[in-house]
């Protein structure tokens, strides 16, 4: 046993031959049988297998002959399936052929080529008896319509297969989302050694291989120690191409498997392919001690419960999915609930975690959207969970992303083990770091190999080439790092579920857009209407509005009004002093407030310019605000206060009083009448209109003065006012 993180995957460079091996181009079949190729529409033979001749009693060679030509009834059985395509599964066809009018199974096929016109493929094996199965298919399909759970209805498909074919074993074997194999049942003879539980890696059946196993759903090897026979000549004289073997039923296989199976010590074998969803979900693999081969009809047999086998588990992997549709859907109108409630959706998806949760058998959740972290259950920090949503940034786009060693996908992210092992991640947005993301803890197990997957090849002298490995002696792992694989099923409920949390998220936005396009609007019309001139430009300083107001503080900007702020320079005195401050409020961000005065006329009218940012952090500013203010009326106020104060001090200054201006109750009703002047004063300044002030102010100045006069008149009078009243 030896410990590690993953679980081996990669194909050794000395077996990347392997893959590029083109075994539908063999040139040779298994001896068991013949191959004809012949030309349409003569059925002149132009291809044939070595041994054709000695099959079917002939003295010599059968290239040049018609099909009529080689005995028995094999020209007429076959003609009327030539109509037919016969571009798919081969047509079986039962015959007498040879000088002996031997009955023989004829499987028909055209290859496929490049350009058409490849021939028509005739396969030629003599007939075994054909058992009576009709009742033991009946029972294997029952059984499989009996069975709602995948354990039973392989161990219930092992056994059917085993019945079937008589194969001294019989497996169910699952390809993993990493390729490799695991046997998932078996029914095997006593003898017979036990691989159930085995794993396989992925590259004792190469890619290519399994492309075959997807077109041609049925292989037969009668005898792993066979000799392969050779086609003669090697090349299609009607294409000028290798004849394509990918639908022979007696294609030769590569050698390395033959000695692979010769390693595990099976003489014979027949494989059927288990298709689910169009895909390879993986094989029904029936061993045998000694060479042994089935007639056609045990093989059509297999075919059909091997089809009806994929049927079954679709359908149970379809149960389980709408079993996971249906909590998706519970979860979606608790969204829909929250909403109309409490108008936030994502309470829905927290309140009560085990329904975000238990779908996808997950023990951690978390949602990242619009800057915010909420999390349910087990999961990373919240900076591991952000480093995750910027991971997730960086892998391909795809509606859900998962992987069951998120430490070894994402080592730049610490702190995963144990609680996220496994993650699986739906995109809820377009937005970079919005994600809907579910994890696994780590499950530290033991995988049981069917021999050390590290070593899947050996060089072999006899073979001047590599040879797969010859133990096949049970090999142990412990696999650290991994959580348990995330099922079709997860998937779909996860896509799922995203699909609904995207929507959600969409229409919440598209909500908020509308309010915020109406307050915008209202806004909008409110600011136009101000009467305080005012601008406002984006953070790049081009201007987004300018009111009315602004309009008629600069008549010449109607109908051409500029598209950035510095464009407004010109219209000021001293543009280069405000080009700098312009600069410096754009580049630092900070508000500024002085007086400026425009070009339009000789002196200029003065202007009190404020310039503030507007700012959603400290370091990101969404544009700037510049509010005018004329100070017109205010500089004539003051002008009217400084007159104001001077008059005042004026009337300190009487002109030579009389004699009796010099007594001090004369004095008296002056200061009394300037401290009510002063008062007034203050009252305008404070309560009045600034246009309204220096009118005002210059009023009770008069008044000042012509009370002054009207006491220097009195003080000159004689008899004047009593100082002891």
């Amino acid at each position: 046993m030896t410990e590690g993180r993953p679980l081996p995957g990669s194909l050794p460079p000395d077996l990347a031959s392997c893959e590029r091996e083109q075994i539908h181009l063999s040139g040779a079949i298994q001896p068991h049988g013949a191959l004809l190729l012949v030309r349409e529409p003569d059925h002149v033979v132009v291809q044939a297998s070595a041994n054709a001749a000695a099959l079917l009693g002939l003295p010599a060679g059968v290239a040049g002959l018609r099909l009529r030509d080689l005995g028995g009834d094999l020209a007429t059985a076959i003609l009327p399936h030539l109509l037919a395509p016969l571009d798919g599964m081969p047509v079986a066809v039962a015959v007498r052929a040879g000088t002996r009018a031997e009955p023989f199974d004829a499987l028909l096929h055209r290859p496929a080529a490049a350009n058409g016109g490849a021939g028509l493929v005739v396969e030629l094996e003599p007939a075994l008896p054909a058992p009576d199965i009709a009742r033991a298919i009946e029972r294997g399909l029952q059984a499989f319509l009996s069975s709602y759970a995948l354990p039973p209805l392989c161990d219930a498909a092992a056994r059917v297969f085993a019945e079937v074919t008589g194969y001294d074993r019989a497996m169910i074997y699952r390809f993993d989302a990493e390729g490799h194999g695991e046997v998932l049942a078996e029914s095997a003879r006593d003898q017979a050694e036990s691989y159930l539980g085995n794993h396989y890696p992925a590259s004792d059946i190469p890619q290519v291989a399994r492309r075959l196993y997807e077109r041609n759903r049925v292989r037969l090897i009668a005898d792993a120690g066979y000799a392969p026979v050779p086609i003669e000549p090697r090349v299609n004289p009607l294409t000028g191409t290798e004849t394509d073997l990918s639908f022979a039923a007696l294609r030769s296989v590569s050698p390395v498997h033959r000695v692979y199976l010769r390693n595990m010590g099976v003489a014979a074998t027949l494989v059927f392919s288990v298709l689910v969803g169009g895909r390879l979900w993986g094989l029904v693999a029936c061993h045998h001690a000694t060479p042994h081969r089935v007639p056609h009809a045990v093989r059509a047999a297999g075919d059909l419960l091997a089809e009806a086998l994929g049927t079954r588990i679709a359908a149970l992997e379809s149960f389980v999915r709408a079993q996971a549709e249906l909590s998706v859907r519970r979860l979606e109108q608790r969204i829909v609930e929250a909403i109309t409630r409490h108008g936030d959706w994502r309470a829905a998806l927290f309140d009560n975690p085990a329904t975000l949760l238990q779908p996808l058998g997950a023990t951690g959740a978390a949602l990242l959207f619009e800057g915010a972290v909420q999390t349910a259950g087990e999961v990373p920090g919240t900076a591991a969970l952000r480093a995750l949503g910027a991971w997730l940034d960086r892998q391909p786009r795809e509606a859900v992303h998962a992987t069951h060693a998120l430490a070894a996908a994402a080592p730049e992210v610490e702190g995963l083990l144990p609680v996220a092992a496994g993650l699986l991640a739906a995109p809820i947005s377009a937005m970079p770091g919005e994600y809907l993301v579910w994890f696994r803890p780590e499950q530290r197990r033991v995988v049981t190999w069917g021999g050390d997957p590290t070593k899947p090849a050996e060089w072999d002298p006899g073979l001047a080439n590599i040879a797969p490995r010859r133990s096949f002696a049970r090999w142990q792992q412990v696999v650290e790092g991994t959580s348990e694989p995330w099922s079709a099923a997860d998937l779909a409920a996860a896509r799922m579920i995203g699909s609904n949390v995207s929507d959600v998220a969409v229409q919440v936005r598209a909500v908020r857009m509308l309010l915020a396009e109406d307050q915008l609007a209202q806004i909008r019309r409110q600011v136009g209407l101000s009467a305080q001139p005012v601008v406002i430009c984006d953070a790049q300083g081009s201007i987004r509005m300018a009111n009315e107001a602004f309009d008629r503080l600069i008549p010449a900007l109607r109908g051409a009004r500029p598209q950035r702020i510095e464009q407004l320079l010109p219209f000021f005195d001293d543009p280069g002093g405000l080009r700098r401050r312009l600069t410096e409020l754009l580049a630092q961000r900070r508000s500024w407030s002085g007086e400026v005065r425009l070009a339009d006329t000789g002196i200029g009218r003065a202007l009190l310019m404020r310039a503030d940012p507007v700012l959603t952090a400290p370091d990101r500013a969404v544009g700037f605000v510049f509010l005018f203010d004329d100070l017109t009326e205010r500089k004539a106020a003051e002008a009217a206060r400084r007159r104001f104060q001077a008059g005042i001090a004026d009337s300190h200054r009487m002109r030579a009083p009389s004699p009796g201006a010099a007594d001090p109750a004369w004095r008296g009703i002056l200061g009394s009448v300037l401290e009510n002047a002063q008062l007034a004063a203050l009252e305008i300044a404070e309560g009045v209109e600034v246009g309204r002030m220096p009118e005002m102010l210059e009023s009770v100045r008069a008044s000042v003065g012509r009370m002054t006069e009207l006491l220097d008149s009195l003080a000159r009078q004689p008899g004047g006012p009593d100082p002891e009243g």
